[in-house]
């Protein structure tokens, strides 16, 4: 009897579709259904960091970003090392700083000796007559420019549209570029100290190995702390301590494995350097100073990420939210905030009303910002977290009624500014104004404090 092998196919082919439906249904809840996942598991917090990660890095045209401030770097290079050797100078320590740049740049030594040649020429004309004070403010331009457009950068992939102000610039960054060399210059004065002191001493053998390590580790560390604080300090926003230190280990080890890679390759460049000639250092330092801009815009948008996932919860629904559904959640929103200050109990944050209520975050942003310009909420800072802003209300509750709110909200905004409008329309405008006049005149009459509301938040529902 022969054996009928038509049933075998269909197996393998219910299988392979099966496969391939369970990887479209995963691809579609990593790249949008997860928004609509109020769960706060690791897995859930982490699809999404990588989903918006990834779409604000592409989306912001961070790659021209690179590629501008890798434009103002080349233009700040003389006068920043003109200032890192003025103060290493200083201190004693400008043959270690030279020594570190020829180790870093092994097979550039005449490139290097003629960018040390142009700060030499700068110091001496800076340090001469009138040019004194006119090299001084053009270094400080120069730098002050490059950071200003650093914050840019920063504020660009945070969503932060003013960047500080000129006296702040002036004031901080000055601060940051006299502080940063010093910073350097220590570090490199307590390595060798380490590294003459203990690892070459033979009184300290036994600690050579242990002290080894720590300065193989060093570099990481400052390193780390360096990113972390660029995270933390350029953008013209608050930004938590803990998303700056991860986004700061990720970037610097980016950082040091760049920096391995491209000193290593030095060793290899011969039959460039016999193409280029004495120009084959400039390409390949414009590569790395593009790569070292892409990997710190990268740490950026990463810290951003992973500091506002749920800014973007259900971000499709917000797009095409109805003004009904709106406005009955900002009633619910007010609700909530006078309820809680009729109980004496604490102000809720953003996090607060995300976590609590399952709200998301960007939604409850645009209408507390529209009730706080209303005059319906006052701002106020949390008495669990002095960096986060709370909201109470800014007026009587025995006054805030559910008509006083929509009359409120439906009167904000620019109004009247069509040519001829309200006379060619006038029998239409009537009507509508009449019948929502008329009900915020029976809303009035209901106030939210009497409205039921749980205050302490719903339970999360587990999809």
């Amino acid at each position: 009897m022969k054996k009928d092998n038509t049933s075998t196919p269909s197996r393998f082919t219910r299988y392979v579709s099966s496969r391939v439906e369970r990887l479209r249904a995963l691809w579609l809840y990593c790249s949008e259904g997860v928004w609509n996942d109020t769960r706060r598991t690791w897995k859930v917090n982490t699809i999404k960091t990588i989903n918006l990660s990834v779409k604000s890095f592409l989306n912001s045209d961070l790659q021209n970003r690179a590629s501008a401030l890798t434009y103002n770097t080349l233009l700040a290079i003389v006068p920043a090392l003109a200032l890192l050797f003025a103060i290493g100078r200083g201190f004693g320590f400008q043959n270690l700083l030279q020594s570190q740049l020829f180790t870093f740049f092994p097979s550039q030594e005449n490139a290097l000796r003629a960018a040390l040649g142009f700060v030499d020429h700068y110091l001496a004309q800076a340090s001469q007559g009138v040019f004194v004070g006119v090299g001084l403010v053009f270094l400080l331009w120069t730098m002050i420019s490059l950071m200003g457009n650093i914050e840019s950068a920063f504020n660009t992939v945070w969503g932060v549209r003013s960047d500080r102000t000129m006296t702040r610039k002036v004031i901080d960054y000055t601060a940051i570029l006299f502080m940063l060399p010093i910073l350097m210059v220590c570090s490199s004065g307590i390595s060798l100290l380490m590294s003459t002191a203990i690892v070459d001493n033979p009184h300290f053998s036994l600690f050579s190995p242990a002290v080894k390590v720590v300065l193989d580790c060093v570099p990481f560390v400052l390193t780390w702390l360096s990113f972390t604080g660029m995270y933390m300090l350029f953008p013209n926003t608050k930004v938590k301590f803990r998303n700056a230190l991860y986004c700061g280990i990720f970037a610097g080890t980016a950082f040091q494995i760049l920096q391995y890679l491209f000193v290593s390759g030095q060793l290899y460049v011969s039959k460039y350097n016999a193409i280029y000639g004495s120009f084959a250092f400039l390409p390949l330092l414009l590569i790395w100073l593009q790569l070292v801009w892409i990997i710190t815009l990268a740490g950026a948008v990463l810290c951003y990420s992973s500091q506002n996932i749920f800014q973007f919860s259900f971000n499709g629904n917000i797009n095409n939210i109805s003004l009904d559904y709106k406005r009955k959640v900002a009633i619910v929103i007010m609700t909530i905030i006078v309820k809680r200050f009729e109980q004496q109990s604490p102000p809720l944050t953003l996090p607060d009303f995300a976590a609590l209520y399952h709200m998301p975050s960007r939604l409850v942003t645009e209408l507390i910002s529209e009730m706080s310009e209303a005059g319906l909420v006052s701002i106020v800072y949390s008495e669990t977290d002095k960096d986060q802003h709370a909201y109470q209300p800014a007026m009587d509750i025995n006054k805030i009624s559910v008509g006083l709110v929509l009359d409120r909200l439906n009167k904000l905004g620019t109004t009247e500014f069509i040519p001829n409008f309200k006379t060619e329309f006038a029998p239409v405008i009537k009507v509508v104004a009449d019948a929502v006049k008329d009900i915020i005149d029976k809303e009035s009459e209901i106030l939210l404090m009497n409205l039921p509301v749980n205050i302490d938040g719903t339970p999360t529902k587990i999809k």
